[in-house]
């Protein structure tokens, strides 16, 4: 009996040693957790917090089933605005699509404020969207467009700068219209522990009725354009149809006149060969262009009706007396 009962004692210490090792592991599971870089933890007791917010890395403990770990990112987070209607300064009704980017930095005011991501995007819509609408009604369309004052595009293709002074010069620009709102919002949501890092406008489009309009103008003033460059090339044309009208006229009254000069100095040696001939023998000359005329005038089917004294005939007579 008394080596059963030993048995049975080392049983029962085995058990509870065993027992009490996965209590413990047990406990020790349930009161650790780690934080990783991206993240900060506040820890509350029946919903309060209790002692500083976690927000190095590394591994921490806490009183199981009591208090509670509030996890939170540490990193940048996103928002991303509803695009809205707003009308400008100068009464242009336009569509504004914002963004900004923003983080945690002091969690146990953002854990008793808003308490989560949800709630914090909607702190974010209710003060971020108030300052964009305020800085764009308060200045002109084109200081949200542009930044600078340097010429556009369509005047550096050939439009007039007489309409780059209609548009307006920049005072302020958009840059620092963003940063104008940034500055707005920040101070609001540093009560609930948030910093805004930074805004910025994504787009700004015209609302549909005036989008219609401005396409329209841009498209009668590019076709502008392309008419210029059409004229210009036509006129560029024109003279090159001109210059080569001229350099033809000029290589035909070249010609001509050469061909003149040599038909002028055939003429002259012909007319000497001719005189020549004459002088050495008039009768013969006479009589060898007689007989010319009679070969191009008088055919087998030609009559002809003369006086018997016409020079026309001489040499006939002259064949018939002999």
């Amino acid at each position: 009996m008394n080596t059963i009962s030993k048995m049975n004692m080392n049983v029962n210490k085995e058990i509870i040693i065993i027992s009490t090792l996965v209590i413990c592991s047990l406990i020790f599971f349930l009161s650790a957790f780690v934080v990783d870089e991206t993240e900060q933890v506040v820890i509350t007791q029946f919903g309060k917090v209790i002692g500083e917010p976690k927000i190095n890395p590394g591994l921490y403990f806490r009183v199981p089933f009591i208090q509670h770990v509030n996890i939170f990112p540490k990193n940048l987070q996103e928002w991303d605005g509803d695009p809205g209607q707003i009308p400008t300064l100068d009464k242009t009704y336009i569509w504004v699509d914002t963004f900004a980017r923003w983080k945690i930095v002091d969690p146990v005011k953002f854990f008793q404020t808003v308490n989560n991501i949800t709630s914090a995007l909607g702190r974010l819509d209710d003060i971020i969207d108030p300052a964009v609408r305020n800085f764009i009604t308060s200045y002109p369309l084109i200081e949200t467009v542009r930044q600078t004052n340097r010429k556009m595009d369509t005047f550096e293709m050939g439009m007039s700068e007489t309409n780059d002074r209609h548009i307006g010069t920049i005072k302020v620009g958009r840059e620092k219209i963003t940063i104008g709102i940034q500055e707005q919002a920040t101070p609001k949501l540093l009560e609930f522990g948030i910093e805004l890092v930074d805004v910025k406008i994504k787009r700004v489009n015209y609302v549909e009725q005036v989008r219609e309009s401005v396409y329209g103008r841009m498209i009668a003033e590019r076709k502008q354009i392309a008419e210029k460059f059409r004229s210009e090339g036509q006129g560029e044309a024109r003279k090159i149809l001109g210059k080569k009208e001229r350099e033809l006229k000029r290589i035909t009254s070249e010609a001509y006149k050469t061909a003149q000069e040599l038909m002028g100095q055939a003429d002259a040696e012909a007319i000497s060969i001719y005189a020549n001939a004459y002088t050495k023998d008039p009768k013969f000359y006479s009589f060898a262009k007689t007989l010319d005329n009679y070969e191009t005038t008088i055919t087998k089917d030609t009559s002809l009706i003369l006086s018997t004294d016409s020079e026309y005939l001489k040499y006939f007579k002259g064949f018939s007396d002999q």
